[in-house]
């Protein structure tokens, strides 16, 4: 059982990064998504929502492993 925690500990931050990187994209794209809704340009600002929300996530990423 105590390897299973120590696993689980181990595992935290590169799952942390993993939801930061979906988190991003759904969030950024969607701000996106509706700038693009709303000034009638799309999809300029979905596409720029999605490349953000991607370059933060991974972003995190490499923090999360590089940094420990």
């Amino acid at each position: 059982m105590r390897a299973f925690q120590e696993n689980l500990q181990r595992a935290g931050p590169a799952a942390n990064a993993s939801y930061t990187l979906v988190g991003g994209i759904v969030l950024m794209g969607g701000l996106g998504y509706m700038a693009d809704q709303w000034w009638n340009t799309s999809p300029w600002f979905l596409l720029i929502g999605l490349i953000v929300g991607a370059a933060a996530g991974f972003y995190a990423i490499v923090k999360s492993t590089m940094g420990r």
